[in-house]
C-alpha cells in the first residue's frame, strides 16, 4: 500500500507513477490511498505485504497550533497505523515526510537544523548500509534527490543509520528488522524530479528565481536510486 498526502492532483498522480516505475508493480498490485483526500480506511496487515509512505507539504516538527485540521487528522491516523507497524515490525518504507513521521514515533529528534534545498546530493552508505538488503545494487556513494525543510538530527540507539550525507546526517535508517525510512527520494529519477520542482517552485523549498536552473540540472541528471524501492518490493512482496 502506498500512502500519500499531496494536495496537488498532478503531483500526487506523478508520485504514484514514480512508485509504480521504481517498484515494478502494476496498479493492481500497489493499492494507493490519498490521506489528504479521504480518511485512512480500516486495514488488515495480513492483506498488505508492506506499506510505503511518500513525501508531503506537511512538517511534523511544526507546532500543533500552526498545523491545519487536515494535517492534524492525517498525523493522528498515521500515528495509529505506524504504532502498529512498529509493534509488530511490519515492513514499512517512509520517504522524506515518512522519515520524520516514523522517526518521531521512535524518539528521534526532528527539527530544521539539517534542511536541504531542492537539489541532487551525494549520499554515502554506512558499513551497515552496505550490508543491508534494501541497499543492494547501490554504490557506496551515489546521487539522490532531496528537498526538505526538516530532518532527523539524532536517532535513538535502537535505530541503525544506513546512509548519511554532508548536509544531513541521517539520510536512511532501519528500525527493528523491517522498518525503514529515507530522507532522499528513491522513487524519483531526474525527469520526475524536474517536474516536481516546476510544480513546487513557490512552496518554499528553494528561491523561486533558482527554479529554471534546478529544473535543467535535474532533467539532465542520471541519478537513480530506485533500487531501494525495488529491493523493498522483492524482499517483502514475494
Amino acid at each position: 500500500m502506498l500512502l500519500t498526502t499531496r494536495v496537488n492532483d498532478v503531483a500526487a498522480a506523478e508520485e504514484y507513477e514514480s512508485f509504480l516505475q521504481m517498484s515494478g508493480l502494476t496498479p493492481g498490485e500497489l493499492r494507493w490511498v490519498r490521506l489528504e483526500a479521504e480518511p485512512l480506511p480500516p486495514l488488515e496487515f495480513a492483506d498488505h505485504s508492506g506499506f510505503l509512505l511518500g513525501g508531503s507539504q506537511f512538517n511534523v516538527s511544526d507546532p500543533d497550533e500552526v498545523k491545519s485540521p487536515l494535517q492534524l487528522r492525517v498525523e493522528t491516523e498515521l500515528g495509529v497505523l505506524l504504532r502498529r507497524v512498529l509493534e509488530v515490525d511490519h515492513p514499512f518504507l517512509g520517504i522524506c515526510y515518512g522519515i520524520g513521521t516514523i522517526g518521531r514515533l521512535i524518539g528521534a529528534t526532528v527539527d530544521r537544523r539539517y534542511s536541504e534545498i531542492t537539489n541532487e546530493v551525494t549520499i554515502s552508505l554506512t558499513p551497515e548500509g552496505v550490508a543491508d538488503p534494501l541497499c543492494a545494487g547501490l554504490e557506496s556513494s551515489f546521487g539522490a534527490f532531496v528537498g526538505h525543510k526538516e530532518a532527523i538530527g539524532e536517532l535513538p540507539d535502537s535505530a541503525t543509520v544506513l546512509a548519511t550525507g554532508e548536509g544531513c546526517p541521517v539520510q536512511m535508517f532501519r528500525y527493528g528488522a523491517n522498518v525503514y525510512a529515507t530522507q532522499f527520494h528513491p522513487e524519483m529519477d531526474g525527469p520526475a524530479f524536474a517536474r516536481r520542482i516546476d510544480l513546487y517552485r513557490d512552496a518554499g523549498y528553494f528561491p523561486p528565481p533558482e527554479a529554471e536552473r534546478l529544473i535543467a540540472a535535474a532533467a539532465s541528471s542520471t541519478a537513480n536510486c530506485g533500487a531501494v524501492i525495488g529491493n523493498f518490493v522483492r524482499r517483502y512482496g514475494g
